[in-house]
């Protein structure tokens, strides 16, 4: 077995040294300037390669696209003035963080909080007397 890897070896190491030779490796990006290596530590081993392959292709993983949709809604939902259309998008961000606290594997208790409409509606209230 141990054969086997080193000739694997032999000829990377050839093509290497030929990619070298040619220069091929003279125009890449980054080039004299250090390494940006991320810590991808915390991400369980058998996703590690999946995750890196979809963040080099621009594709986030299910959950940070779930994140990056519920921040957009909470964002709309502090400018909006309509009362029905508020509602609205308060119960499709309450289904939105329900479904990424049941892709977590993590405890319960770090789970995002859904929005309520009563706390939302006393808010409202609170505000449009303020103003």
């Amino acid at each position: 077995m141990s054969n086997i890897f080193e000739a694997f070896n032999k000829i990377a190491e050839k093509k290497i040294q030929e990619a070298i030779q040619e220069g091929q490796f003279e125009d890449l990006p980054g080039k004299g300037r250090p390494l940006e290596l991320e810590d991808d530590s915390h991400l369980p081993l058998d996703i590690r390669l999946a995750h890196k392959i979809l963040k080099n292709g621009g594709c986030l993983p299910p959950e940070l696209e779930l994140k990056k949709e519920i921040l957009t809604i909470e964002e709309l939902l502090a400018g909006e003035k309509d009362t029905k259309e508020k509602y609205k998008q308060m119960k499709k961000l309450n289904f939105l963080i329900m479904k990424l606290n049941m892709t977590r594997r993590s405890s319960l208790s770090l789970e995002k909080n859904q929005v309520y409409y009563d706390r939302v509606v006393e808010k409202m209230g609170k505000k449009e007397t303020a103003d």
